[in-house]
C-alpha cells in the first residue's frame, strides 16, 4: 500500500509541476492537428484559427 502511495503522489507531483510550467511560460499545449507532411484529421473548420489566438501569435 505504501508504494501505491509513493507512486500516486509522484504523479501527482509531476503533473502539478507540467501544469505549473503551462501556466507561467503563457504557451498553450499543441495538439496533433497537422501533423508530419500536413495529414490532418481535422475538418476544415477545426483547423481555422480563432481571432484571440491570431492577435496572440503576432
Amino acid at each position: 500500500m505504501a508504494i501505491l502511495l509513493a507512486t500516486a503522489a509522484v504523479f501527482a507531483v509531476v503533473v502539478l509541476a507540467m501544469s505549473l510550467g503551462v501556466m507561467f511560460t503563457g504557451r498553450s499545449l499543441k495538439g496533433s492537428c497537422g501533423g508530419v507532411g500536413g495529414n490532418c484529421p481535422c475538418s476544415d473548420s477545426e483547423k481555422q484559427v480563432c481571432p484571440r489566438r491570431k492577435q496572440q501569435a503576432a
